[in-house]
């Protein structure tokens, strides 16, 4: 069904007040500001947004003087928690599918946006005909999957599971496997002492050693060490030493196995760019339950047993050789795939020469048996900001405040297949990457973690001090003079667990040096559920976070010199 887009439904609003309303607030010097209140640290709130259809009422300060107009306050102001989640409630509806990349959804997706930039007057970028980037991409879906040994075969997605990225296709039979305790090859401790593993098959367990009182051996405490906390320490080092395939006995296997969103995950194609050649870079790697690891052992499991335990009791290894001959088959079909990046620009003036990129990624999971993967949060909230972002500066454009440098408004698809669109982009700029001087992406910023449930108006900011000091200050002007949330660094670290500086697209920019700002709200258990519905957004909190980096944005924008690029990229 053809949809009209928002930004005409608002047109003779924004000209009325271009027209008339704004002149007479000049005159007079008096404005209304776009937030009735400053925030105070992490408890204070914000206003809902002044209803525009209203004349604006004018505040007296001290003797009853007027405020000062800050035309920035009113194209902020154009930012709605109602225009918001007109948005978002189509944008993650039934009829989008979950935007799956590649997919019928993802395309409509893709129209919407399309069509939103035309209606505002955005422009196509650099050397794009239109406002879409396309690329091609290699799908990977599996085909025949199997361990056997001792006579019994073991079935995929119900006695082990495999990544589908981190396995090439593979038929191989060998007379046995390495036993190789936990996989771990450490200053301390190391499985591979005294061992050839050269073009053998290796069975690990998941984890790493303990002592009698529980602490770990490899830290002394009850933390784990990176070899549990990092799965590519095991199968990098696996990979180095020339084993032929890495089989990983894990305890939480068999309940990940019975859980219906884990399998639909890992049955999910695999993509990447069709330009890319190469598979996975590290060794097979499939992950077994304790039964199915157990099996491969046949009449010789108390070799398993036994090694453990020594490995607990003595931190001593307990590697050897098992002569219990076994198969794995790895078999993968391939299909092309198509999708876009959808781009549009605001013209910049005397600092033409240079650009700001602004991504959200608009693609999500699809659907499957389960039902839709509506993506409202993730991240259909950041596309819908962006949209609303690009409105305000159109907005301040009109009133004569126009961005010195180019801005670039950028919705990537293919991130959930691992950063894809943005990796494109990256490799084929529209513009060159040596005058992109900033990167803001927005992915997650509706709901709320469980830290600030009681605090909910914030934003978590990662990278913004990595590669630009000089960005850093600026996102902190931003938010001390135009204050509607408050910025919480507790994930702004390379070393972080959850990863989350290389889990969204700002991260193939910071690749090629280019200073990025990461906004986020955190995780909740919606994420990537089905129930990761637009009734469960907070509009007043996206309003908030929207407008803060609207504000950053246009600092960006108007700095007299590009961000100097002071550290170093991880």
């Amino acid at each position: 069904m053809p949809f009209i887009p928002l930004f005409l439904n608002r047109l003779k609003l924004n000209l009325l007040f271009a027209k008339q309303i704004l002149p007479l607030a000049l005159s007079l010097a008096l404005v209304q500001p776009a937030m009735a209140q400053t925030l105070s640290g992490q408890n204070a709130a914000i206003t809902q947004p002044v209803d525009r259809n209203q004349e604006p009422l004018l505040p007296r300060s001290g003797a009853d003087q007027p405020a000062p107009v800050d035309p920035l306050v009113s194209a902020a102001a154009t930012i709605t928690d109602q225009e918001l989640q007109e948005h978002l409630y189509l944008f993650a509806s039934e009829e989008m599918q979950g935007r799956g990349t590649g997919l019928e959804g993802q395309r409509r997706a893709a129209n919407y946006l399309e069509t939103e930039f035309k209606a505002m007057g955005l422009k196509p970028v650099g050397n794009l005909p239109g406002y879409r980037q396309p690329f091609d991409l290699k799908e990977e879906s599996w085909g025949d999957v199997y361990v056997e040994s001792g006579g019994q075969r073991y079935a995929f997605l119900k006695d082990f599971y495999a990544y589908p990225g981190m396995n090439n296709p593979v038929d191989l039979q060998a007379d046995g496997f390495v036993f190789l305790g936990y996989g771990i090859d450490d200053s301390l401790y190391s499985d591979y002492a005294g061992m050839d593993v050269q073009g053998k098959v290796l069975v690990i367990m998941a984890g790493e050693p303990q002592n009698k009182e529980g602490n770990y051996w490899l830290t002394g405490t009850n933390q784990r060490s990176d070899w549990s906390m990092n799965w590519r320490k095991k199968l990098g080092v696996a990979t180095e030493k020339g084993a032929r395939a890495l089989l990983v006995i894990s305890t939480l296997a068999e309940g990940q196995l019975q859980q219906k969103n884990f399998v639909n995950y890992l049955n999910n194609p695999d993509m990447q760019l069709a330009s890319e050649t190469e598979g996975s870079p590290y060794v097979n790697s499939l992950y077994l339950t304790v039964a199915t690891g157990k099996g491969l052992f046949g009449k010789q499991v108390k070799v398993m047993d036994k090694g453990l335990k020594k490995i607990n009791e003595k931190f001593e290894p307990a590697s050897r050789e098992i002569r219990n001959a076994l198969a794995i088959k790895v078999q993968k079909q391939i299909n092309s795939v198509t999708s876009d990046n959808v781009l549009g620009m605001v013209p910049g003036t005397d600092r033409a020469d240079e650009y700001i990129v602004v991504t959200a990624h608009y693609d999500h999971l699809g659907f499957d048996s389960t039902g839709i993967y509506y993506g409202a949060d993730d991240d259909g909230s950041g596309t819908v900001a962006l949209l609303e972002i690009a409105e305000a500066v159109q907005y301040a454009a009109a009133q004569g405040l126009k961005p010195r440098r180019n801005i670039i408004f950028m919705a990537v698809s293919g991130e959930e297949k691992g950063l894809l669109g943005s990796e494109f982009y990256t490799d084929n700029p529209a513009v060159p990457l040596e005058q992109t001087v900033t990167n803001l992406n927005i992915d997650m910023v509706g709901r709320i973690d469980k830290e600030h449930e009681e605090n909910p108006f914030y934003v978590y900011i990662i990278g913004s001090d990595f590669l630009s000091t000089e960005l850093h200050a600026l996102s902190e002007t931003a938010a001390t003079t135009y204050p509607s949330v408050s910025l919480d660094y507790k994930y702004n670290n390379t070393t972080d667990p959850n990863r989350y500086y290389y889990r969204s697209d700002h991260y193939n920019f910071a690749k090629n040096n280019i200073p990025i700002i990461f906004y986020m709200n955190g995780n909740h258990n919606d994420y990537h559920q089905i129930t990761d519905t637009p009734d469960k957004i907070r509009y007043d909190v996206l309003q908030a976070r929207a407008r803060l980096i609207f504000h950053t944005l246009w600092l960006v924008s108007q700095a007299d010199k590009r961000p100097i690029v002071d550290g170093e990229t991880n």
